[in-house]
């Protein structure tokens, strides 16, 4: 029996809608339907917390209990997330070893049940293969892996601190081997995915699959080769430097390219989705034209008082990850003959019937039961309509306009800190390396190099900053063009788009951001500065000029005054060169 207090024993049982012991009881405690429970540790013990998770497909679950070896119900207390797919989850502390079994429960029914053994030997069988139930214990777990208050600053120096925190990673120490003590993870932008994808794969026991690829052209997307797969997390537990080898093997392959593949193409690890709620879960990977890729992590949904937001995570080169708000400031998309870009799924692998394993192709995927469909819905689509189409998603009732103007001044400020960080980061390097020059690539390479360039510079981020001003800008005029997307109250779109150019000029005066001088001392500037600085951030990305410098003062203000480095002369005068990049917001190929 459990040891927690009586009082809070009958708090649980009165806040969750109860399942008959009955039902329970004459229940084979089988998992056939649309929820699933899932169980971390491998090996529970009476001795350490042990972690439910229930995950469904086609609804909320309402409540978790447990039934012990005499038929008595133990409720536990649980927290919802997400939807779809929608999960509940709680921890178990204080039982006795023994046999369990673990309900799950909506209105009242009964939705699935799962064996739960405490400190008998042998462990929990592993699924071993993946399809709809994994996919959503995945998606689920991403979603509580990034889960915060939606205004909070989620922002992490690597992916290292999230998935060593036991609260936060479901599936923290899941193998009983202390597995998760100083492992190594610092994956930059295009390794991110793979990294979460190839950490889960080894939690739960699953295989992965990974191709080399090009880096296309001017003319055409990467292309890529046969699949490697990995199966060795299918072959019982595998020790932390089984997963580091994988890992690194992944690390060598997968660029800034893999994920831009031709949306019709096969020979992919991605391929495209529909642009809908359903199928848009967390751990979705977003690939823009450009070569930067974020995961989804959550949905908050829209309500009376709040804009909803689509939350997603992203890596840096210097290796730090970022929540953040997707919009078009952050979700590029571009037609573009270079690249194909949208949302996408990972690849699934499937059993061949001689005990092998391969990917399934497109057709395939269109209406496979067990994964997000393969659609090129997102290759019709304009950039305009695309954005259309996700706002529409993220706030099916619409926006009023001073609602829509407020979240897109949230998210440029956001963007705006999240750059301060990033600055920081290069300045920090320099203190370490005082006097020391970073090399600059040619051409298209300032994009993609590796080294410190790579790890500190900013172009691609510059140019997203650029493209985030110019859409909070225009929103005056997109009122006007796309008017079903907002909640005008009767007025003319062009009357609500002439109030909010004046709520604009109001606004970018009051809201400000600080960043850190050379000598150490604050420096505030209002986001009208920030936006009256738009030229400069063309050539503020080198990494070799001064903080000032990357924040547009100019020479001979205060400001400007603490500054004590810039840039040689001839990587000034390649940046100059590369100015027409910016100002154009025009990626080149590599």
């Amino acid at each position: 029996m459990p040891t927690q207090p009586s009082r809070y024993f009958l708090a649980c049982l009165l806040a969750w809608a109860s399942i008959s012991v009955a039902l329970a009881e004459n229940h084979s405690c089988e998992e056939t339907g649309e929820t699933h429970i899932w169980i971390s540790p491998l090996n529970p013990t009476a001795d350490e917390p042990i972690k439910i998770m229930a995950v469904s497909t086609d609804g909320p679950v309402s409540g978790l209990s447990l039934i012990d070896s005499q038929g008595r119900r133990l409720p536990l207390k649980s927290r919802r997330r997400g939807g779809p797919p929608w999960s509940r989850i709680a921890i178990a502390e204080g039982f006795s070893e023994g046999e369990y079994r673990v309900l799950a429960g909506r209105n009242g029914k009964l939705t699935a049940c799962r064996p739960l053994a405490i400190g008998a030997s042998g462990a929990q069988e592993s699924p071993k293969t993946w399809g709809l139930a994994t996919e959503a214990f995945y998606a689920a777990w991403i979603e509580e892996l990034f889960g915060a208050p939606p205004e909070e600053n989620l922002s992490l120096p690597s992916l290292e601190p999230v998935l060593r925190n036991a609260e936060r990673n479901f599936l923290y120490n899941h193998l009983g081997l202390n597995e998760d003590k100083n492992l190594p993870l610092t994956p930059d932008c295009a390794d991110l995915p793979y990294t979460l994808r190839a950490y889960f794969a080894w939690k739960v026991g699953l295989p992965i699959a990974f191709r080399a690829c090009g880096r296309g052209s001017a003319n055409a997307p990467p292309r890529c080769g046969a699949a490697t797969v990995k199966t060795e997390f299918t072959q019982g537990i595998r020790s932390q430097a089984s997963f580091r080898n994988v890992s690194g093997q992944l690390a060598n392959a997968v660029h800034s390219g893999t994920a831009r593949t031709g949306l019709e193409d096969e020979s992919t690890d991605l391929y495209p989705i529909p642009l809908g709620r359903e199928r848009l879960w967390p751990g979705t990977v977003y690939a823009d034209p450009y070569g930067h890729v974020l995961v989804l992590v959550e949905w908050v949904p829209q309500t009376a008082g709040r804009p909803g937001m689509l939350l997603a995570v992203d890596a840096q080169p210097d290796n730090s990850v970022t929540r953040k708000r997707t919009w078009e400031g952050t979700l590029l998309f571009a037609d573009s003959k270079s690249a194909g870009p949208g949302f996408k799924a990972f690849r699934p692998l499937v059993r061949t019937d001689s005990g092998g394993w391969r990917t399934l192709a497109n057709d395939e995927l269109v209406d496979h039961p067990g994964f997000a469909p393969f659609s090129l819905e997102q290759d019709q689509l304009a950039p305009d309509d695309f954005y259309a189409g996700l706002a529409k998603l993220v706030n099916p009732r619409g926006l009023d306009p001073k609602q829509a103007y407020e979240a897109s001044l949230d998210a440029l400020v956001e963007q705006i800190e999240t750059r301060v960080t990033s600055i920081d980061n290069g300045e920090a390097y320099f203190r370490k390396h005082p006097g020391s020059v970073i090399p600059m690539p040619s051409g298209a390479a300032i994009f993609q190099t590796l080294g410190p360039w790579e790890d500190y510079s900013t172009p691609s981020r510059d140019m997203r900053l650029i493209i985030a001003i110019n859409v909070l800008n225009g929103l005056p005029e997109k009122i006007v063009s796309h008017p079903e997307l907002f909640v005008i109250n009767g007025g003319s779109p062009e009357e609500a788009a002439a109030e909010i150019e004046q709520h604009h000029a109001k606004r970018i005066r009051e809201r400000s951001i600080r960043y850190t001088r050379t000598d150490g001392s604050p420096w505030e500037l209002s986001v009208a500065e920030v936006l009256a600085r738009k030229p400069a951030y063309q050539m503020a990305y080198n990494p070799n000029d001064c903080v000032e410098i990357r924040w547009g003062a100019k020479p001979g203000t205060e400001e400007y005054s603490t500054c004590r480095r810039q840039a040689p002369a001839e990587q000034r005068a390649k940046m100059e060169k590369y100015r027409i990049w910016f100002r154009e917001v025009r990626r080149p190929a590599q």
